[in-house]
């Protein structure tokens, strides 16, 4: 290795190492429970896909977006919750946009007479029931959520705190 490759290869390694340094957020660490939380939700998610969008729904026949919230609550954290969106919206602290963390609940406003409910997960994106598409994993910033976004809550640790 010549003195030219050497020094290339040591800027190299200190610029990758000042950019991973740069990408770390001690303000905003990955707990464990915010690890085991998400790896929960995407375990619903992957047993739920798919599964069609029916009004008052609780079923894999058919399920709505609240129902989704309340079984996911219920089933994978032992928490009982609201059953419908309107409810929902009253349950927990308000969380600034983009201040989010795994299973805040985010809330959208379809129309004058229609609210929708998600389960924030990561980067952006949600898990919902969808009318279009039943359940999926959506991202806050396409354009129909984007414009539709309303609120965030984030349940406190009384709320969360396992009831069996």
């Amino acid at each position: 290795m010549t003195l030219q490759q050497t020094i290339r290869a040591l800027l190299l390694l200190t610029l990758s190492l000042w950019l991973g340094a740069c990408s770390f957020s001690p303000e905003m660490p990955d707990s464990s429970a915010d690890s085991d939380m998400r790896k929960q939700l995407y375990a619903q998610y992957g047993e739920w896909r798919g599964v069609r969008y029916r009004n008052g729904g609780l079923s894999k026949a058919g399920i709505d977006c609240s129902g989704l919230v309340y079984l996911t609550y219920r089933d994978r954290f032992g928490v009982q919750l609201p059953r419908n969106t309107r409810d929902l919206a009253n349950v927990g602290a308000p969380v600034p946009a983009r201040q989010w963390r795994t299973g805040d609940l985010v809330f959208f406003r379809i129309s004058k007479w229609t609210n929708h409910v998600g389960i924030y997960l990561e980067d952006g994106r949600f898990l919902h029931a969808s009318t279009s598409s039943g359940v999926m994993i959506s991202h806050v910033d396409e354009p129909y959520w984007r414009q539709r976004y309303w609120k965030a809550t984030r349940l406190d640790n009384n709320q969360l705190a396992r009831r069996d």
